[in-house]
């Protein structure tokens, strides 16, 4: 049995599924020591990624009230119904890969970097060209977040 939610169905859904996985997330990160800004403990990531996720929950499911219905727009075929973007999937999934090996052999950057480009390339829209634009931002996002401001201990560019 197949069900298709259309419209503001599928916004009220998506938004109280973040909400419900947000919430969690923050009732478990709860659990660990949160600490404070200074000095975060274990639980702050948890619990702070957990807040933002049921908010943006909550926004999704109140933006979907005002929302008119749009047309169904994911590519169809006629024997199966909605096709599975593969190229998207695959490129998403060693992306992930790619990040886990740089980063362990070449640093953060490369990491970065080849998570970024290889994961835009999903997007059959994206050209090579706006996917290494695209990459270079996020990294000059990563150096200024994660290794200048929250100290993490991931070196930069390294050999091995």
């Amino acid at each position: 049995m197949q069900y298709r939610l259309e419209g503001r169905a599928r916004e009220y859904v998506a938004g109280a599924l973040m909400f419900a996985l947000g919430a969690g997330a923050a009732a478990l990160g709860m659990t660990y020591d949160v600490g404070t800004l200074e000095d975060m403990g274990p639980g702050f990531f948890p619990t702070a990624v957990g807040a933002i996720l049921a908010l943006s929950g909550i926004a999704i499911a109140f933006a979907g009230a005002g929302a008119a219905s749009p047309p169904h727009t994911a590519p169809l075929d006629d024997r199966t119904g909605p096709v599975v973007q593969w190229r998207g999937w695959g490129c998403i999934a060693l992306g992930i890969v790619l990040f886990v090996v740089f980063a362990a052999h070449l640093g953060l950057l490369p990491a970065t970097f080849a998570i970024v480009f290889v994961s835009a390339l999903g997007d059959r829209r994206n050209t090579v060209a706006n996917a290494f634009l695209l990459s270079l931002a996020v990294c000059v996002v990563c150096v200024v977040v994660f290794w200048w401001a929250l100290r993490i201990q991931l070196p930069l560019v390294r050999w091995g």
